[in-house]
């Protein structure tokens, strides 16, 4: 398994997201969820040829109680985190357009009252985790928000696709907005890649 490939570089979310933060994000914490997330595969053979979200949305496959642990940590991380760097940009921003954007005011009423609702809960996850924007097979949309590394493929045995995923852990925000965490949120939605999000969104959809 790899990191996702950066089409921008670590400065060009400036001023939303500072290029110290976004190294040390990259080559640091998603660099060790791939590299442990890879060395507990090396012990699972019988999951080779499955991809990372088949693994994450059948953890119970795996008997091994330590070895399933280690992969819901690292896999969650490994996978979790190349969402969240294919899906900010620095053409990100404004507003979604198209399917997506239908659905989400069909869903929800309107952006603004999406934005608010997935907003909170990014600010109002208790320590370290996630929020998160995804899709069922149907199209429907689901906002959650998860612990840790979890997500929802894990939550939902696969029948929830992730499109969109909010970083709370500290290691995201904290260099540039400290315990500002409200602050961190408002700014990511400026660097939101949208067209990448809509594409997931339309690919979820069987």
């Amino acid at each position: 398994m790899k990191q996702v490939e950066l089409n921008y570089t670590f400065e060009a979310l400036e001023p939303f997201i500072d290029e110290v933060t976004m190294r040390t994000h990259y080559e640091k914490h998603h660099a060790t969820y791939t590299n442990n997330f890879n060395a507990t595969l090396a012990k699972l053979p019988e999951l080779s040829g499955k991809t990372d979200a088949q693994i994450l949305a059948d953890l119970n496959a795996i008997a091994d109680a330590g070895l399933r642990t280690a992969i819901q940590n690292n896999g969650g991380g490994f996978y979790n985190h190349n969402l969240y760097f294919s899906t900010i940009s620095p053409d990100g921003g404004k507003e979604p357009a198209g399917t997506l954007a239908g659905q989400i005011q069909r869903e929800f009423g309107s952006f603004t009252e999406f934005r608010e609702k997935i907003s909170s809960a990014a600010i109002g996850r208790f320590g370290s985790g996630w929020a998160w924007l995804s899709s069922d097979a149907a199209g429907k949309l689901i906002i959650t928000s998860t612990p840790n590394q979890d997500n929802p493929l894990m939550e939902s045995s696969g029948k929830l696709t992730p499109i969109l995923g909010i970083d709370v852990w500290e290691h995201a925000y904290y260099l540039k907005y400290k315990n500002l965490r409200a602050d961190y949120v408002k700014a990511f939605f400026e660097v939101i890649d949208w067209r990448e999000v809509a594409k997931r969104y339309e690919l979820s959809v069987r």
